[in-house]
């Protein structure tokens, strides 16, 4: 047991959070997986578990979710074990818990009755709409979630049937597992500067928000303007791109009958693509010249056809070498989650580890998130037993040995969580970039390194600018040439103060521009510096271009919320490759997608270095990548060992995983049903008492026989829910407390946007933007009750670029010069092509 009599010495780099306790309460694999990452990086985590067992053990990837863990079994409906309870919470640093709003406190367990015994606790909820709003009593499910948001009818078309979808990735569990951590990790600094603890609350829904990149903006440019602009399916009624994101991002077949996913999303990146496949004499040719764009539905529709057959002209392994050959020219193969543990660059990363497991033998499995250069250590802890650890805490307790670890210093709280803590960035696009916007949110400085020209997200949408706002939120932008000796300088002063750096560059273009790790951090030791590319910094992938489709494709993602029904032969007739290619293409990326995990891991990962400097004095190198952060949004798959059963999937027409949680198409509309464990069975049976005899089917009398007959449990459930109105059964399986929701419109942007659901619960503010004016936007993703944040608007390309020169020292007549050299650029002024 951790004694805590002593002073707290500094935290090794390997184990940033070792002498911190933490006190996980609740169900759900959000919770779990703010605790598994509490406890890799060294916390000792206890967990909670109820007598009548854990749900998540019955998951064979539970010897992932709860690994590194401390368990104890108490039953927090009677008062000892309530008692019990709240002595570890007296003696922590950190609670996690996840239950629905008002359930901690009726157990005596809330923020306000442990804060008042331990006032440097920082209380971390986990909700799946938040503490208010419309739906803060539903049961917070993933897909009770999806469908309020309209994530289920936003992948309409997934499935090769009409209606919504289930999509199998938990996005929303896993985005608001990361923004928790963000919260608890900016409350952990504010603590060790001030003491002082505080309540952190994020949702689901506030997780899921963060996998749109410009969707919101594009809605609020056709609001705006509807004259001018509207807004479009991404395929027409007859099954045509209606853009050319299809082309740029095009999913084929080869030769050899494997599915690839591209992402030639850049002019140059598709050039080349299309050099490839033989295509380049279509620019010289009047009809095709405007490639990948065309106005009318019969040229799309020509062109994307040509595009199909000339891929699938060469197999698998002559694209290989294709790609060999080509470095700018890529395409994933699309895995299974279980295969993208052998990708390649998730082994070079050291994205994949060994634990030992007394019960399992040798496992394999997903590494800690975070990597930090140089860390040692004996890696991850298995999972314990239940309630393995029950007697040495109870002990522990009784014996008055266990004390949180207070902090020494007492300062003043600050105004915002990261306030006097400045950002570098060195990035484009969103997966990278938008995770230092969710940093500025909680008041840090960022300064945002954008070339000449732009970062190109700012002109991927026809309305200048509105592609990139989300990202930008929050941030200062300094345009400059990097590739000139002057940029370089510029960029290395403002290294030499920054806290925080982070560059999403492809290997290799840091170290030729001078901004590696190595080179900046010995100008500024202090520096934590975070690469965060789409594969890594070395290694087989790692000079690869990467975006979104391509590691939904990698990770296992698309493959996984296609369902078992896409075909694969090399015979197949482009009516029947098509539908094929749009249904993998929309799963590589909806309604959750690798470029919000990317970003999301960045954040989590730079309060990490941040706190970890505070806690020791040592700034860390860190790594974190698209492909590994997505894979653990699949960490369901993220375990391999002998004898382990498979993971549950979709049913071929995408419904859902049983027939207590999926899908059914009501009278009128559709409602998804959460009702799979087995405490919640009678509450259903007497819900539809009437309308079928449940409880009296000798087939339904027990969980297993429900698994067993489950084709015959969906049949009934179908035909009943066919009697009434989606809305109507919401609210009758309300109230005898069954998780039952109506499906939501789609695209999840529009409900966050438009909804309830965001404006009762506080998530949305209001900022003026430079050119775009008043609009609403996403507050914080997390809201910390003494220090909040604050949202703040987007800036112009260059806005800040001679402010910023001139607080480093520059003159005014340099700047001036700066930019007569096409080195610099600023708002007011022109910009050239370059950087």
């Amino acid at each position: 047991m951790t004694q805590r009599d002593e002073p707290r010495g500094p935290a090794p780099a390997s184990a940033p959070l070792e002498g911190l306790r933490v006190l996980e309460l609740g169900r759900g694999l959000a919770g779990a997986l703010v605790g598994v990452f509490l406890a890799d990086y060294g916390a000792e985590v206890i967990r909670i578990e109820p007598p009548q067992g854990d749900p998540l053990r019955r998951h064979p990837a539970a010897p992932l979710w709860l690994r590194g863990r401390k368990s104890i079994v108490l039953d927090l409906q009677e008062g000892a074990g309530r008692e019990q309870a709240q002595g570890l919470a007296a003696a922590c640093d950190v609670l996690v818990e996840s239950f629905r709003p008002g359930v901690a406190e009726r157990l005596g367990l809330g923020h306000a009755a442990l804060a008042a015994a331990n006032p440097g606790l920082v209380y971390t909820s986990i909700s799946g709409f938040g503490p208010g709003g419309p739906h803060a009593q539903l049961k917070g499910y993933e897909g009770i979630v999806l469908a309020k948001l309209g994530g289920l009818s936003h992948v309409a078309g997934l499935a090769a049937r009409p209606g919504p979808a289930f999509p199998a990735v938990p996005w929303a569990s896993f985005s608001a597992a990361q923004t928790a951590l963000q919260g608890t990790l900016a409350a952990l600094y504010v603590r060790e500067k001030s003491g002082r603890g505080q309540r952190v609350e994020s949702s689901l829904v506030q997780g899921m928000a963060a996998h749109d990149p410009w969707d919101w903006f594009l809605r609020l440019v056709a609001e705006r303007y509807p004259k001018a602009f509207a807004t479009a399916p991404p395929y027409s009624g007859r099954g045509v791109p209606s853009s050319s994101f299809a082309f740029r991002l095009l999913v084929c077949l080869t030769k050899d009958g494997h599915w690839l996913q591209f992402s030639q999303v850049s002019p140059h990146l598709f050039r080349e693509f299309m050099g490839v496949l033989g295509l380049a004499w279509m620019y010289e040719d009047s009809r095709w010249r405007s490639a990948p764009d065309f106005e009318s539905e019969e040229e799309r529709e020509g062109f994307w056809e040509i595009l199909l057959e000339a891929a699938r002209r060469k197999t698998a392994a002559e694209w290989e070498e294709i790609f060999r050959r080509h470095p700018n020219v890529w395409a994933e193969r699309f895995r299974t989650p279980r295969e993208a543990l052998d990708h390649p660059q998730m082994v070079h990363n050291g994205h994949v580890t060994r634990v030992e497991d007394p019960r399992l033998g040798s496992t394999r499995q997903l590494a800690p998130l975070v990597r930090i250069s140089g860390a040692s250590g004996a890696g991850p802890r298995p999972a314990p037993e239940p309630g393995e650890h029950g007697g040495e805490l109870a002990e522990a307790l009784r014996a008055g040995r266990l004390r949180p670890a207070a902090p020494a210093r007492r300062e003043p709280l600050p105004d915002t969580p990261l306030a006097g803590v400045t950002v570098l960035e060195l990035g484009l696009w969103y997966a990278a970039p938008y995770g230092p916007a969710i940093l500025a949110d909680y008041g840090a400085r960022v300064i945002k390194l954008e070339p000449l020209a732009g970062d190109p997200i700012r002109s991927v949408l026809p309305f200048p600018d509105a592609g990139g706002i989300k990202m930008l939120q929050g941030k200062e932008s300094v345009a400059l040439d990097l590739e000139a000796p002057a940029g370089r300088e510029i960029a290395l002063r403002l290294a030499r103060r920054a806290d925080l750096l982070m560059t999403s560059y492809r290997a290799g273009v840091a170290e030729r521009l001078g901004l590696d790790a190595a080179s900046l951090r010995r100008e500024n030791p202090r520096l934590v510096y975070l690469c965060a590319p789409g594969y890594g910094s070395d290694g087989p992938c790692g000079r690869k271009p990467a975006f979104a489709p391509t590691i939904g494709a990698a990770s296992g993602a698309a493959r996984l919320q296609a369902g078992p029904e896409i075909p694969q032969s090399p015979g197949l007739s482009l009516g029947e490759l098509k539908p094929a290619s749009i249904r993998l293409g929309f799963a590589a990326q909806a309604p959750g997608n690798a470029d919000g995990c990317g970003a999301l891991g960045v954040a989590t990962a730079l309060l990490l270095g941040l706190l970890a400097r505070e806690r020791s004095g040592v700034a860390p190198e860190l790594l974190t990548s698209m492909l590994g952060t997505t894979a653990w949004a699949l960490s369901e798959d993220g375990i391999d060992y002998a004898g382990r059963a498979p993971s549950p999937g979709p049913d071929p027409d995408l419904l859902g995983l049983s027939a207590l949680y999926r899908l059914y198409e009501a009278r009128e509309g559709w409602v998804f049903l959460a009702a799979p464990e087995p405490r919640e069975w009678e509450p259903l049976c007497r819900a539809l008492a009437g309308l079928a005899d449940l409880a009296g089917d000798a087939r339904f009398a027990s969980a297993e026989a429900r698994g067993r007959h489950g084709a015959e449990l969906a049949a009934v459930l179908a035909e009943v829910f066919r009697s009434r109105p989606a809305a109507d059964w919401e609210r009758a399986l309300a109230a005898c407390d069954v998780a039952c929701a109506e499906v939501a419109r789609g695209p999840v942007a529009r409900a966050v946007m438009d909804d309830p659901i965001a404006r009762e619960a506080g998530f949305l503010s209001e900022v003026e933007h430079p050119s775009f004016g008043r609009h609403r936007r996403l507050g914080p993703l997390a809201r910390l009750s003494l220090t909040p944040g604050r949202a703040r608007s987007a800036p112009l390309l260059g806005q800040h670029t001679e402010s910023v020169l001139l607080e480093l020292g520059y003159g005014a007549a340099e700047v001036a010069a700066l930019e007569a050299a096409g080195v610099i650029g600023r708002a007011d002024a022109p910009t050239r092509e370059g950087g």
